[in-house]
């Protein structure tokens, strides 16, 4: 009897012991999950031709979708693939911009968003243009967008694509690539400045940059374009473009610089530097890394390059191109270091703030 109780007593503190060791965990189930401090390219698996915009706490990002144009709003650039997503336009059965709409970019300018993108009437892309959406509500992804039309300067109905804005002494320009006339083939930047009403031009264009050393010269035809504006501190000014053909593995990225309290429509006040700044790099799964924007982090300490590239070689200009984004620095001499395209799926902390 005696020892029947002993074993009771035993059995019993053994499944209070078990019991209470089970207590004791039950608290690590309502412990919040772990913050994640990186993200990894791509941000997404498609999106040639990545653009942002950062404004009242939000960024706004668009890509190439051939068909539409769509917006997406976030606060973390990281987590993209999560992002609210707005159609602003879709492309009519014909017309002008009816075909292969691409590179849309949202800008504010007056108090209001403008959209410019490029598309044409067929499937030959002879006939790509520029053209205009415009939107007075605060918020770009809310409102109505109304289409104003092309915008050209009087004289150059050619192919013209890659529209990009930036302010200047109180003037907005507008710069993109095109044909110098109906017969040429060489994709040159071309700069004009805007009108008050930013979907016409004020003054006709000016070429500031046309294909000249060998690494612009890859695949033919010869190519200058998608056009970005980049400020350093003290305000210096920086083209960035992108250089030989998107069909090849080499499509890289190209600097142009404003001389200092230069005239953007002068030519001459533009130098072009003789290396490109952005290259392949197919150990990291980047191939013709090119067609970039540019943001701050969350909270506007660091500066970052959004691009786009193919994960292997021989994918060409198709919606393989997937956006990508990476931190850059800047040199002594106030010129931005972008280093070499990060590898696809390694951690990347994210952007400060987020």
């Amino acid at each position: 009897m005696f020892l029947r109780s002993v074993t009771v007593i035993l059995l019993l503190q053994a499944i209070v012991g078990c019991s209470k060791s089970q207590k004791k965990a039950e608290p690590d189930k309502d412990r919040p999950a772990p913050v994640i401090t990186t993200f990894t390219n791509p941000l997404l698996s498609s999106g040639p031709d990545p653009w942002v915009i950062q404004k009242n706490g939000y960024y706004y990002y668009m890509n190439t979708q051939g068909n539409q144009v769509s917006i997406l709003k976030t606060k973390a650039l990281s987590q993209l693939n999560r992002a609210e997503v707005t159609v602003a336009y879709k492309a009519p059965a014909t017309g002008s911009d009816s075909k292969n709409i691409w590179a849309p970019e949202l800008h504010f300018l007056n108090d209001k968003w403008y959209i410019y993108y490029t598309a044409g009437s067929s499937g030959d892309l002879a006939t790509q243009r520029m053209f205009v959406l415009e939107n007075s509500n605060a918020d770009p992804t809310k409102g109505s967008w109304i289409v104003k039309g092309q915008i050209k300067d009087s004289n150059a109905d050619f192919f013209a694509i890659d529209a990009t804005v930036f302010s200047r002494d109180g003037k907005n320009y507008i710069i993109w690539s095109g044909h110098i006339s109906a017969s040429d083939n060489t994709q040159r930047l071309y700069i004009a400045q805007l009108a008050n009403e930013p979907w016409k031009m004020a003054t006709e264009r000016v070429e500031i940059s046309a294909p000249t050393y060998d690494w612009e010269k890859i695949g033919l035809p010869h190519v200058n374009e998608g056009p970005e504006i980049l400020k350093n501190q003290k305000g210096k000014t920086f083209l960035i473009f992108s250089a030989s053909g998107c069909w090849t593995d080499d499509y890289s990225l190209g600097m142009i610089t404003l001389k200092d309290n230069g005239d953007p429509l002068n030519p001459t006040d533009w130098t072009k530097t003789d290396k490109p700044v952005f290259t392949k790099k197919p150990e990291n799964g980047a191939y013709g890394p090119g067609h970039n924007s540019f943001f701050k982090s969350p909270d506007g300490t660091e500066d970052w390059i959004l691009y786009h590239a193919n994960p292997r070689g021989g994918l060409a200009c198709s919606n393989d191109r997937s956006p990508r984004m990476q931190k850059f620095t800047w040199n002594v001499d106030g010129t931005p270091n972008f280093g070499e395209p990060v590898k696809i799926d390694m951690p990347i902390l994210k952007p400060s703030g987020e």
